[in-house]
C-alpha cells in the first residue's frame, strides 16, 4: 500500500505558456483551483513577464487563489550537482531519489488534501515538461493521480497523456485501447527515458557542477 492515498480533491498540472494572465486565471478557475504550486525553478518569465512571481501572486490573490512556491524542491533545474549527468542533462530518476524532492512531493500532497491544487510550470504540453516527466511518476508512486489542464480548457487525464507518450515512442501495443497491456508499466519507464532526454534541462557539462 502506498504511503499516501489519492487526495480527496482533484490534483492538476498546468502550463502557463503564452497566455494572458486573466485568461490563465479563468482557465484554472474553471476547474475550481484553490492553490497554485509554482514548480518552476525560478518563478519568473523573461518572455511572459505577467508570470513573474509578483504579478502572478497578485492576480491569483485577486480571484481568491493561494500561491506557494515549490521550485526549490520540485523545479526542473535542481541545484544539486549530483543529479546532473556528465553531459549536463538533469537525470530525473536520480532527482526523484533525493530527500528534498520527496519533501516537496509530500508538501504538494498535503496541500492537495485541503485545497484543489494545480502544479504550474511554463510548457503547455505536459509531455514537454518536467511536471509530467519528473514529478508525475513520484505522485503516482504515492497514490495520487493528476490530470492536466490544457489550452482551451481541455482536461487530459494522466492515462491519456501516458498513451500519447507511448505512441510517440513506438509502444502502441500497450496503450489503453490495446487488448494486451501487461507490459504497460515497463514501456512507460522506457518511453520516459528518450522523452526526458529531449526535454530535460541541460546545462553545459562544465557548468553542471555549479548548479
Amino acid at each position: 500500500m502506498n504511503a499516501h492515498s489519492d487526495p480527496a480533491n482533484p490534483l492538476f498540472t498546468v502550463g502557463h505558456s503564452s497566455l494572458e494572465l486573466q485568461v490563465f486565471l479563468a482557465l484554472i478557475a474553471q476547474y475550481g483551483v484553490q492553490m497554485l504550486c509554482d514548480v518552476r525553478s525560478r518563478p519568473a518569465s523573461f518572455r511572459f513577464p505577467q508570470f513573474n512571481r509578483e504579478p502572478l501572486e497578485a492576480g491569483l490573490s485577486s480571484v481568491g487563489i493561494r500561491y506557494e512556491f515549490l521550485g526549490q524542491t520540485l523545479g526542473g533545474r535542481p541545484a544539486d550537482p549530483r543529479v546532473y549527468r556528465e553531459d549536463g542533462l538533469v537525470d530525473y530518476a536520480a532527482r526523484r531519489r533525493a530527500l528534498d524532492f520527496a519533501e516537496g512531493i509530500d508538501r504538494a500532497l498535503v496541500l492537495s488534501r485541503t485545497n484543489v491544487t494545480a502544479l504550474m510550470c511554463a510548457e503547455e504540453d505536459p509531455l514537454q515538461c518536467h511536471r509530467f516527466l519528473m514529478i508525475c511518476p513520484a505522485l503516482l508512486d504515492q497514490g495520487a493521480t493528476p490530470a492536466h489542464i490544457r489550452r482551451g480548457g481541455v482536461l487530459e487525464s494522466q492515462r491519456g497523456a501516458e498513451d500519447r507518450l507511448l505512441v510517440l515512442h513506438g509502444f502502441d501495443d500497450v496503450t489503453s485501447t490495446s487488448l494486451f497491456v501487461s507490459g504497460r508499466d515497463a514501456a512507460l519507464s522506457d518511453a520516459l527515458v528518450p522523452q526526458s532526454k529531449d526535454f530535460a534541462f541541460r546545462a553545459s557539462p562544465e557548468a553542471a557542477e555549479y548548479f
